[in-house]
Order: structure tokens, then C-alpha cells, then sequence
């Protein structure tokens, strides 16, 4: 069985001076660099995922714009593919499952941004596709929401999406007890 990291949209824009600043995007992130040391020392293959918004007006994750750059501290090293998508799914539409069959994997650990987005939607589809899936809920982020004129705050979304994810799609652990 091989297991491999995918990191989705650790963009800049996610974080403070950002298009769309995130709650807790530092910490997260910096999680994430943490987790990709040790997956890299491992020897274990790693995928990035880059969200392209492309469409007119878009105001965040535009190609060749600060905030559509991969952190600093998530940036692909030498050999590292880099996934471009424009839709949550980061299946839909890219080579990710291409990737992930090169790398002949059977499991994944994704983390990322967001929580409540990208990260949601890319864990569903993984499961339906019969991965065996893990998230390391401490290397992703949520942004504060509303509907219906009920405010969440980014940690209540984060904490209902990861348990969402747990109760059906995904295995939810912190990052420490990673790789495994």
C-alpha cells in the first residue's frame, strides 16, 4: 500500500493580507510544512495541489498573482508534481488520479485549505473512488461563514466539516501521529 500526501491550495491568498485570510491559516500551514519534513525524510511520495481561478473578476488564486502562489513552506521540492484545478473537487477536470496512479496509491493524507471547501470536496471524491483516505485536521483551516444570518466562526466550520469527514468519507487525526 502506498500512501500519499496531498496538499491542497496552501495559497497565499488564505492568509492575513490576503484576498480571503482564513482562521488559523499560520498555524495550520506550519503544521503542513511539519508533516511534508517528515513525509519527504520518509521517502513517501507527495502530490500539490494549486487552485487557478480563471474566471473574470475572480479577485483571489489568479495565476501569476502573490496570492495564487503555494506558501513558502508547503512549496513543491525537485520531482514534487504540482496539480492545477479550477474546481473544489481536485479531481475534476486535472491529472490528479493520473498522479496518483503513477504513485500507485491505495491511501491518502490530505491536507489543506479549505476545510470547508477544497478540502471537503477532495476527500469526498477520493473515498468514492475507493482511496482509503486520512486527514490531518491540524494542517487544514476554515474561514468564518454565514447563512441565514447565523455567523460560524472559522473553528466551529472547521470542527463540523472534520466531523463530517470522520463520520463517513475519512480517517481525522492530528498530523503528529502521521505517517503511519
Amino acid at each position: 500500500m502506498t500512501q500519499v500526501l496531498v496538499i491542497v491550495d496552501i495559497q497565499r491568498d488564505y492568509f492575513p493580507g490576503g484576498a480571503h485570510p482564513l482562521v488559523g491559516p499560520d498555524a495550520a500551514a506550519d503544521t503542513a510544512s511539519t508533516l511534508l519534513d517528515r513525509w519527504r525524510r520518509a521517502g513517501l511520495p507527495v502530490v500539490h495541489v494549486q487552485h487557478e481561478s480563471r474566471e473574470e473578476g475572480a479577485g483571489m488564486l489568479v495565476p501569476g498573482t502573490p496570492g495564487g502562489e503555494i506558501d513558502p513552506r508547503v512549496a513543491p521540492s525537485a520531482g514534487e508534481p504540482v496539480v492545477r484545478k479550477t474546481h473544489p473537487n481536485s479531481f475534476l477536470e486535472t491529472t490528479l488520479k493520473e498522479r496518483l496512479d503513477e504513485a500507485e496509491a491505495s491511501a491518502l493524507v490530505v491536507i489543506g485549505m479549505m476545510s470547508s471547501m477544497c478540502v471537503d470536496a477532495t476527500v469526498r471524491a477520493a473515498s468514492d473512488l475507493g482511496y482509503r483516505v486520512t486527514v490531518a485536521a491540524d494542517a487544514c483551516a476554515a474561514p468564518d461563514l454565514e447563512h441565514g444570518g447565523v455567523r460560524v466562526g472559522g473553528a466551529e466550520v472547521h470542527a463540523a466539516f472534520m466531523a463530517a469527514l470522520a463520520s463517513a468519507y475519512a480517517r481525522v487525526v492530528p498530523a503528529a501521529s502521521l505517517p503511519n
